[in-house]
């Protein structure tokens, strides 16, 4: 474990704006930054960075938090990646905390053979052994004619063998020896066999993991080459060889083209999940860049958590037939337990004998982004496989469909998809949901199976009105009243009672004969004790205070004048759209069109 002080200690060091802009173009605003949110499509910015709390707001999506969680959402990293990332910028080590003792991890030196002292290779050894071997594979994909030949063959353009860095492993059993002059001949712990490019036997001689391949890198978080997938090109088995699990690489976290892929995903709001190398190659050739692959194991959960950080719709692509419904339903099997309310896992099945990258060639981008429209969603898919296995027509048949759904169902933490699929499943039994859930015996902390979920409890709303927003701020530090225009309060709907409390509020603190920064909420409650406006307060002030959650105060307030200004544009153009235009003034026409193109 990363011990606690140290981030915050690494926090305290770096400035959030660096971060940041290292990902965005930010732009000042007031004391703060602005940009268009990463995280949701916006034309106009309500993303914003601020350098004197060393945290990020969005006001349109509600995202929010420190330099850490900025990588975490927009990079895809883990917590440790990201303190990782963040550290070595800041030039620090970082402390690991056992059970013992606070250790400090040093930078391990390396001998001429390629190991370390400890026989334990450093990272950064081992991803330059990586880099030097995709080097070479790619100089002699130059040099063989069958590799060009089969890639030419499969569809592969020159351009795009560049792009995706792909070589070739001749058939020799010691071809690295021309790249490493320290190639190890029977050394298991060398860096080039911790690294998985060479095979290391105790006394015997030690060989090429790859041969006779076309290679694939597989590209780590950070962009680095963690590991290699092999095509053989003789027929023989395995067809795909992957590299070994080595402190570098791990199959069941890694995903092929994740790393390029970010931006793509991020922009189509969606990430599309095929089974094969190839299959990513031939649809990023076709335009289709929101794509990566599992890497020859069946998807894993942190695959799915890996991927939720980036978008909020996962689409896995499978054969049409029954191995392909047999990865699928791992998939879905993997996918239950990282579920969360409001983001979306689909499922396509192409047509049998087809796979992406045939599919694409044969019918073109357009064809394939219109199967992906009609993937089936998770739901779906598992009450379809489901009633497929059993006879719905008989009283055993529906008991087995209730006997087969209770793991699956104990696996969601999602309440109100939890519930949904509950109804679903009670119709195809023939059951009330609330019979369901006591055969299942079916417990959930946020879902009382006899009746629609609660909301979860949560600090603070996760959504309020700009009016109550600035009632809050107001509340916490009435010297904003001094920044507030008061046009804004021109136009009041009527029956807007949050509306009507704010301009009540602001003209008694533009009134107040005691100083706005000496009043306290006790004693604005107080003076609205005996008017219309004593009950919407009181809910307001017990919502949960400002100054007790990690909000940037300052950019909460912009943000709430932003959205109020919106909301009166709205208000009034709809104002004006609902007059007959032989109507308008010519002062209306002008103002509808001013406010049309604001």
């Amino acid at each position: 474990m990363i011990e606690q002080s140290f981030i915050q200690d690494l926090l305290a060091r770096i400035d959030i704006v660096d971060v940041v802009a290292r990902h965005l173009p930010l732009k000042k605003a007031g004391a703060n930054f602005t940009a268009c949110c990463p995280f949701h499509n916006e034309k106009t910015p309500s993303f914003t960075v601020s350098p004197s709390k060393q945290f990020y707001h969005c006001f349109g999506c509600g995202r929010h938090g420190n330099a850490i969680n900025f990588l975490m959402e927009h990079g895809g990293m883990s917590f440790v990646e990201a303190v990782e990332h963040i550290a070595a910028h800041a030039g620090v080590q970082i402390p690991v905390n056992t059970e013992s003792s606070s250790v400090v991890a040093t930078p391990v030196s390396v001998d001429k053979a390629g190991a370390t002292a400890s026989n334990a290779p450093s990272a950064s050894t081992l991803h330059e052994r990586m880099e030097a071997a995709a080097k070479y594979y790619r100089e002699q994909l130059k040099q063989s004619e069958s590799a060009i030949d089969y890639l030419r063959r499969r569809g592969v353009s020159g351009q795009t063998a560049l792009r995706f860095g792909i070589g070739y492993a001749p058939p020799d059993w010691q071809n690295l020896l021309a790249v490493f002059a320290d190639y190890p001949v029977n050394d298991t712990g060398h860096a080039l066999v911790q690294a998985g490019l060479v095979v290391g036997h105790e006394g015997k001689k030690n060989y090429d993991r790859f041969r006779n391949r076309i290679m694939f890198p597989i590209k780590g978080q950070k962009g680095k080459i963690v590991g290699f997938g092999g095509r053989v090109l003789d027929g023989s088995e395995p067809k795909y060889l992957n590299s070994p699990e080595t402190p570098l690489f791990t199959k069941g976290r890694e995903l092929y083209n994740l790393a390029s892929a970010g931006a793509a995903i991020r922009q189509s709001g969606r990430v599309v999940v095929v089974e094969g190398y190839m299959d990513v190659v031939m649809l990023a050739q076709h335009g289709i860049e929101n794509v990566v692959a599992t890497l020859g194991t069946a998807t894993t959960s942190v695959h799915v958590q890996k991927l939720m950080r980036y978008t909020d719709e996962i689409v896995f692509c499978f054969d049409g037939d029954e191995a392909g419904k047999k990865a699928a339903w791992r998939a879905l099997e993997n996918s239950l337990a990282q579920l969360k309310d409001g983001k979306d896992i689909k499922f396509l099945f192409l047509p049998e004998k087809e796979d992406p990258d045939s599919y694409v060639r044969a019918h073109g981008k357009s064809a394939f982004e219109a199967q992906i429209e009609r993937a089936l969603p998770l739901s779906l898919f598992l009450c379809n496989e489901l009633s497929r296995r059993v006879n719905l027509g008989t009283s055993e048949g529906r008991a087995r469909l209730v006997q087969q759904a209770g793991p699956l169902l104990s696996q969601i933490t999602a309440p109100v998809f939890a519930y949904m699929l509950m109804k679903r499943l009670s119709e195809l039994a023939g059951i009330e949901p609330s019979q369901l859930a006591v055969f299942l015996k079916f417990k959930h902390k946020n879902l009382s199976p006899a009746a629609p979920p609660r909301r979860p409890a949560v600090s603070r709303p996760l959504s309020v009105t700009p009016c109550r927003r600035l009632i809050q701020i107001l509340l916490h530090d009435a010297a904003y009243v001094k920044k507030i225009d008061s046009s804004l309060l021109a136009m009041r709907a009527e029956g807007d009672d949050e509306m009507a409390l704010l301009a009540v509020l602001i003209e008694f603190l533009q009134a107040s004969p005691v100083p706005v920064d000496e009043l306290t909420p006790a004693m604005l409650s107080a003076h609205f004790d005996q008017t219309p406006y004593r009950t919407l307060l009181d809910q307001i002030v017990s919502d949960t205070p400002i100054q007790e959650t990690d909000w940037d105060i300052e950019a909460e307030f912009i943000g709430g004048v932003e959205r109020l200004r919106d909301v009166q544009r709205k208000s009034r153009m709809t104002e004006l759209h609902n007059k007959p235009l032989h109507l308008l003034t010519p002062e209306e026409r002008k103002e509808l069109q001013r406010l049309s193109v604001s």
